[in-house]
């Protein structure tokens, strides 16, 4: 068994610190290394705890949550940080901020104290830690760091971490196995694809700001996106998107029509689907009860994508816990249309692509950093 995952927790509310510690401190994986009172304090202490993962808040006095962002870009400190939002009406916005500045993530903050509401933003919690966290040790090459038994942060900060703590952290990425980029097999591909259906999860945020800032603005094909996100956030991330993107990306609503070079988000309590009419081809959206857990469902997306378009899509399934749209991308592949999955190695969570590929559902594995150029390829832009 390895050594538990290093956490660092931020936040100027001792009430919360302590909450946040304990919940975390309930799973023997992972470890609170120490706390912070703001971000100020965390540049204190993030080279002498060495954490592998950062949980913050965003609103706090001194240094606040994207001030600690922008001094964590300055200083090339990689290691993943998932914020703590407010939620939807007030937080959404400044949420999308803090990824545009790096932030791997983001949990909501429970609104009330009910023990249910607090298992589940733990539950939600831990699961991320444990994701950004081990994908942090595969990228950096893991070794059990040697930390002061007692550190005491010095009284200023400590903003000198690129040359000392990062070189430190950094040595040979780990070599991938399984779900190697470059695995192609193309025979049994009938269609030509008309729309991109693409499903993700956990770090997709990341990894969609990073594929659609890389798209190109000449792409002829819609483009269908289930990125599960809770519900009042997908309108503001797509806004975000739409800011770095060529492309116009807009959250779907009920009607919308599919049309070349736009990129739809489903709404973040809703299933979408394509329905294909005479004249156009729109968007549904449905209030129907979760599918493989989740509300929007990859699932649902590919089930409605193969019953309209059959063999003329390209499906892609993306870094994700669990296996939302792992056997309906199937469907897709049987019909002879193109499927793609993102490599082990370029994932955050290698769960969904994992068992899409297992099940024989994929004909390209491709890594994040050559999927907006393989995507450009496949459509002849």
């Amino acid at each position: 068994m390895s050594d538990p995952l290093s956490v660092l927790v931020v936040d100027d509310s001792a009430l919360m610190r302590n909450m946040l510690k304990k919940i975390i401190s309930s799973d023997e994986d992972l470890n609170v290394v120490g706390v912070a009172m703001n971000g100020r304090f965390a540049t204190q202490k993030i080279p002498l705890l060495m954490p592998e993962v950062i949980v913050t808040d965003l609103e706090m006095p001194e240094m606040n949550g994207i001030e600690f962002l922008k001094w964590r870009e300055k200083e090339e400190v990689d290691i993943p940080v998932i914020v703590l939002s407010a939620h939807a009406k007030e937080g959404a916005s400044v949420t999308m901020e803090a990824l545009s500045h790096g932030a791997s993530d983001f949990i909501t903050k429970p609104q009330g104290n009910g023990p249910d509401e607090i298992k589940e933003m733990g539950t939600h919690l831990i699961s991320l830690l444990k994701a950004y966290g081990h994908n942090y040790r595969r990228r950096v090459g893991y070794v059990p760091p040697k930390r002061p038994a007692a550190a005491q942060a010095p009284e200023k900060p400590a903003l000198s971490t690129k040359s000392s703590f990062i070189t430190s952290h950094i040595s040979t990425p780990a070599t991938k196995v399984g779900g190697k980029e470059g695995v192609i097999d193309m025979t049994g591909v009938k269609g030509t694809p008309e729309m991109i259906a693409l499903g993700i999860s956990t770090g997709g945020p990341n990894a969609l700001r990073q594929v659609f800032a890389q798209i190109s603005p000449r792409m002829p094909l819609p483009i269908v996106v289930v990125q599960h996100m809770p519900a009042g956030f997908t309108k503001e991330f797509a806004n975000s998107l739409d800011k770095i993107s060529p492309l116009e990306v807009k959250e779907a609503q009920h009607g919308d029509l599919l049309k070349p070079g736009r990129i739809l988000i489903a709404p973040g309590d809703k299933h979408v689907e394509v329905e294909k009419r005479k004249l156009a081809t729109i968007i549904t959206l449905s209030d129907a009860p979760p599918h493989n857990g989740h509300k929007p469902s990859a699932g649902v997306l590919f089930e409605s994508v193969c019953k309209n378009f059959g063999e003329n899509c390209l499906a892609v399934i993306m870094t994700g816990m669990g296996r939302d749209g792992s056997s309906e991308i199937g469907d897709i592949f049987r019909r002879g249309g193109m499927t793609i999955a993102q490599d082990e190695g370029s994932s955050v969570v290698f769960g969904m692509p994992r068992v899409a590929i297992e099940k024989n559902n994929i004909r390209e594995i491709v890594s994040l950093n050559n999927m907006a150029r393989r995507l450009n390829e496949l459509t002849g832009c």
